[in-house]
């Protein structure tokens, strides 16, 4: 089985290479990857000398209708699983435009290319920020309504919409993954628990948004990857499913859980202006996955934080470069 990897060498689909290759041999991985300022080919360091063929890598842009014919054209594959993104809302308010190009119109150019090549399946891995925000009680469904506060989840809705929309109009075999809030190895350091890390590490302040109080729910991305290999192999096509890691938590607890791990004060804790458009609480119900899929989350927020926060303690290597990007 060989599968096409978009967005291979960022932190979630780097995550996912790794899981599929150490545990399901003898798959095959195609990864594409633009290489912008999050696809950091570090993310797979080594894998090519350790897994030979089964593991191929390309550099190319989803949204260039050559390249992907190109690419599609090499190779049968089983399946595109598209983890290619531009995903950081900060960014998305600064400059939306590329995230239309990348999330939509690469979303469309894929979809094309998979059904006119034959692709038995293609598996979207979208977001539970369509969804919009919730109120202090509640969790999302499958069917709650899109409803997009930003310019990043409202290119991720639009391309969920046309995936599906492939599913009725072409019958093509599509599904849909929306997980909550990752965290793990390899997380570009923009990120909530990679910046608090990698800023406290250095005696640097720790810039929480607003009150801290905006709550999300987390997963460990190794518990994520295993939820989309159970979607990709028995997922039913033309259906959302739901990943969440059942790990309800405020920023705040999660900043002050890192500092108390590193030893260092919360004195270094700075609020500061909330983002545009800010979602107050995102809570995922993973129910369906549950039930249908036979997958559950096996990390919980405490213990997975803490062996992430130790994985950056021994990774420095890894993303010091990166806060220069």
């Amino acid at each position: 089985m060989r599968l096409l990897i978009t967005g291979g060498c960022g932190f979630i689909g780097s995550n996912f290479i790794h899981y599929m290759l150490e545990h399901y041999g003898p798959e095959w991985i195609t990864n594409v990857d633009a290489l912008t300022y999050a696809g950091n080919p570090a993310n797979l360091a080594g894998i090519q000398e350790k897994y030979g063929d089964r593991y191929e890598f390309f550099k190319a842009d989803i949204s260039d209708v050559k390249q992907m014919e190109f690419l599609f054209t090499k190779h049968q594959y089983y399946a595109v699983i598209n983890f290619a993104a531009e995903s950081h809302v900060d960014r998305s308010i600064d400059a939306p435009q590329a995230f239309v190009q990348t999330n939509v119109l690469g979303t469309s150019v894929l979809l094309d290319a998979a059904r006119r090549h034959g692709v038995k399946r293609f598996l979207q891995v979208s977001t539970d920020e369509v969804y919009g925000s919730l109120g202090p009680e509640g969790k999302f469904t499958e069917t709650t309504p899109l409803d997009p506060s930003s310019p990043y989840s409202s290119s991720k809705a639009a391309a969920d919409l046309l995936v599906l929309s492939h599913f009725k109009t072409f019958d093509q075999d599509v599904v849909i993954t929306r997980c909550s809030n990752n965290y793990g190895p390899y997380q570009f350091p923009e990120k909530l628990i990679p910046l608090m890390i990698t800023n406290a590490l250095r005696d640097k302040p720790l810039p929480v948004y607003g009150d801290g109080l905006n709550v999300r729910d987390w997963i460990h991305v190794e518990d994520h990857c295993a939820a989309i290999l159970a979607v990709l192999l028995n997922g039913c096509a033309g259906e959302v499913y739901n990943v969440g890691g059942d790990g309800e938590r405020a920023n705040i607890d999660v900043v002050k859980q890192i500092l108390s791990h590193l030893g260092k004060p919360e004195s270094l804790i700075g609020y500061v202006t909330d983002r545009l458009g800010h979602d107050r609480r995102y809570a995922i119900d993973s129910s369906k996955a549950l039930a249908e899929l036979n997958w559950k989350p096996r990390h919980r927020p405490e213990q997975g934080l803490a062996e992430t926060i130790d994985w950056y303690l021994a990774n420095e290597a890894w993303w010091k470069p990166l806060l220069k990007k």
